[in-house]
């Protein structure tokens, strides 16, 4: 019986302690993004569906409104909003012909929004969980897995097999962030999106130990 009670104090303390860890990470994730996004532009897409067929879809809008927007004079945040307050009906006309061409019927919808991003890497750079600027994209429904990028400044993969970004890109974050909230973004501080993940496996091996009188 003493034993039972020492476990289970042991436990809800780990708990605790794991959920308290949790919340002060994602706090000082959503700080972090709230002082970087004012100068970061998303773009996002939700597919219609996540059939396979809608999801290859999503992939093949994105790359030809992505072409489309980065032919543009646009060379701030500033100015791809205003760009696409302006012309997102022209936007949103060239995707549903695009889509026509490909045998699909779906509508598509492109505004402006504030949306909650989960943490994301590109590349070296990772940002942190929080609400951003974005171009949303909404295909058909658009009840299907989302995707998302970077329109400005461009932080989207151009080599997709070595996962490359712009250097001129990053300087340009950097440029806009400082340094010290840029080299806060590369490799999430010394890895620390891999501490988080590291994080359930620690509670796995804690609690089995537990299970096993090891500790």
């Amino acid at each position: 019986m003493k034993y039972q009670k020492q476990l289970t104090l042991s436990i809800t303390c780990f708990l605790l302690a794991f959920l308290c860890s949790m919340i002060w990470l994602r706090q000082k994730d959503e700080n972090m993004a709230g002082r970087i996004s004012p100068d970061i532009l998303r773009f996002h897409v939700l597919a219609n569906s996540n059939t396979r067929e809608d999801q290859e879809l999503k992939i093949q809008v994105k790359t030809f409104l992505l072409e489309k927007l980065w032919k543009t004079e646009a060379d701030s945040k500033e100015a791809f909003c205003e760009y696409i307050a302006e012309h997102h009906e022209e936007l949103e006309n060239a995707a549903e012909t695009y889509m026509e061409g490909l045998g699909y019927d779906y509508g598509a919808e492109i505004r402006l929004a504030q949306s909650y991003f989960p943490a994301k890497a590109y590349g070296d750079i990772v940002l942190p969980t929080g609400v951003y600027d974005a171009v949303e994209v909404r295909l058909g429904d658009g009840r299907g897995r989302n995707w998302w990028c970077v329109l400005y400044p461009r932080l989207c993969f151009v080599d997709t097999k070595h996962a490359a970004l712009p250097e001129e890109s990053k300087e340009l974050l950097r440029e806009l962030l400082g340094d010290e909230d840029y080299e806060m973004l590369v490799d999430g501080r010394g890895g620390k999106l891999k501490v988080r993940f590291l994080i359930p496996e620690l509670a796995g091996d804690f609690l089995g130990a537990l299970g096993r009188g090891e500790t």
